[in-house]
């Protein structure tokens, strides 16, 4: 049920994460749902969101081991991204990101735990990518992770990695300026 509404949230946003939709993906009987999820569907979004979380963060690790300057973990970061979108034939984003784009009340109740989903991701990146600076760094953790969820839209919408490619480039420039 988890990997449903990982599934779901990345396709859709919360809006078609439903329990029916998850029960649906998942091919769980309907009565499981609040067996392991007593508080229904914001439970399920918020125990898959963690989940989804982890692996994102675990996923960037990834992308920018084994790279030795900033500029090329960032190239490498981006590259990656633009494979995963590839990937999943661009119906799908940041399962973060299209929660956070939903309109629905639901949404406000998770708003603190995505923001503090963001900033784990922030500073991951921060971590990877010293530029010398703490405030910039952070900063620049910052302007890498607005990159990534805003070239999720446009793929998605372009049916293009071009995107991440043309981010990653410039923001790898951008990271050979240390102060």
């Amino acid at each position: 049920m988890i990997e449903a509404a990982i599934s779901l949230l990345r396709a859709s946003g919360l809006d078609g994460a439903g329990i029916n939709e998850i029960v649906r993906e998942s091919g769980s009987p309907k009565g499981s749902v609040y067996h392991h999820f007593p508080q229904g569907k914001m439970q399920i979004a918020t125990e898959a969101l963690d989940l989804y979380s982890i692996r994102v963060n675990d996923f960037m690790v990834a992308a920018m081991a084994g790279r030795r300057t900033p500029a090329t973990r960032v190239r490498a970061l981006f590259e990656a991204f633009a494979k995963r979108i590839e990937e999943g034939n661009f119906a799908r984003s940041c399962a973060v990101g299209t929660v956070t784009l939903d309109l629905t009340p639901e949404v406000a109740a998770l708003r603190p735990r995505l923001a503090a989903l963001f900033e784990s991701w922030k500073a991951t990146l921060a971590s990877h990518v010293d530029l010398g600076d703490a405030r910039r760094t952070r900063a620049y953790a910052g302007l890498l992770l607005t990159a990534i969820e805003g070239a999720y839209v446009r793929c998605r919408a372009e049916r293009s990695s071009r995107p991440f490619i043309e981010a990653g480039e410039w923001l790898a420039t951008l990271a050979i300026f240390r102060k």
